[in-house]
């Protein structure tokens, strides 16, 4: 981000912890503000530190980065009552979007596919039990906020999925403050192929084609490739078409993901979408 803002001639202003000193994002950049010590929840985690540091250094965009407050509807929305740009979607988008059940109510409602599942409110266990016994096993208990993998267990049979339950429970309220689940049939060996997506403020929506990421350890991604090499040329413009009804069902401003998981007979299926 800093290089793209000097070929641009824009001013770049870092901020840092007082371990990330020596950083090379703060070498780089014309201007550097310390923000707190080591521990995220004292510094990059800091709303009003950071606003603090715009402000005193006449910043007149926040861009985000990833991890930490770039999906964090509450610190778009202090860059908005600060009359500070955030480089990203608006806070209403990233609030809807960043909970799973209702971004997959938005998308179904614009015709992009979505696994069958429970996405609904009542969180008691009768219920849950109720609705996995209805969509079929194996199933996905999934943590409605967060993501990373967090939160989530298979329940093979229904004599697992009590104990699965609690678990993505207990985890999703450790890691996201949100112990809310959902439930969603599971895919037996899927690939995991994502689409990025851009928007402007004028209503248009765009993709700039697929990543194959299905190369993962506990979920998380360790090879990301372009093109997929599993999509042909129709599955291809069917899944990035769906990708761009998503974007524009919400709304969306600037770049994002759109999630895929495709199943091993080419159905695919929308998982979430990475609000940055």
């Amino acid at each position: 981000v800093i290089r793209a803002l000097y070929w641009l001639g824009i001013r770049s202003i870092a901020v840092h912890s007082e371990a990330d000193a020596r950083a090379r994002h703060v070498s780089m950049a014309d201007e550097s503000h310390c923000i707190g010590p080591a521990p995220a929840a004292q510094s990059y985690l800091d709303v009003d530190r950071i606003i603090d540091a715009a402000r005193r250094s006449g910043a007149e965009a926040i861009h985000p980065g990833y991890g930490f407050l770039s999906e964090n509807a509450e610190f778009a929305a202090a860059c908005a009552h600060a009359g500070i740009t955030f480089i990203g979607p608006s806070p209403d988008v990233i609030r809807r979007m960043g909970l799973k059940h209702e971004a997959k109510a938005i998308v179904a409602a614009a015709g992009v596919p979505v696994i069958p599942g429970y996405l609904g409110e009542r969180q008691d266990e009768a219920t849950l039990l109720g609705e996995g016994s209805r969509i079929g096993f194996p199933l996905l208990v999934k943590a409605v906020a967060g993501g990373g993998g967090r939160g989530m267990r298979v329940a093979r049979e229904a004599a697992e999925l009590p104990e699965a339950i609690h678990a993505a429970r207990a985890e999703a309220e450790a890691a996201f403050g949100d112990g809310r689940v959902m439930l969603e049939r599971f895919v037996e060996r899927p690939r995991h192929v994502e689409v990025q997506v851009f928007g402007d403020s004028f209503g248009r929506h765009v993709h700039l084609f697929e990543r194959e990421c299905s190369v993962q350890r506990r979920y998380q991604k360790i090879i990301e490739e372009s093109p997929s090499p599993a999509l042909t040329p129709e599955l291809r413009e069917r899944m990035t078409a769906a990708a761009v009804r998503a974007a524009a069902a919400v709304g969306y401003v600037n770049a994002g993901t759109i999630e895929f998981i495709l199943a091993p007979d080419g159905q695919f299926h929308f998982m979430e979408m990475n609000t940055r």
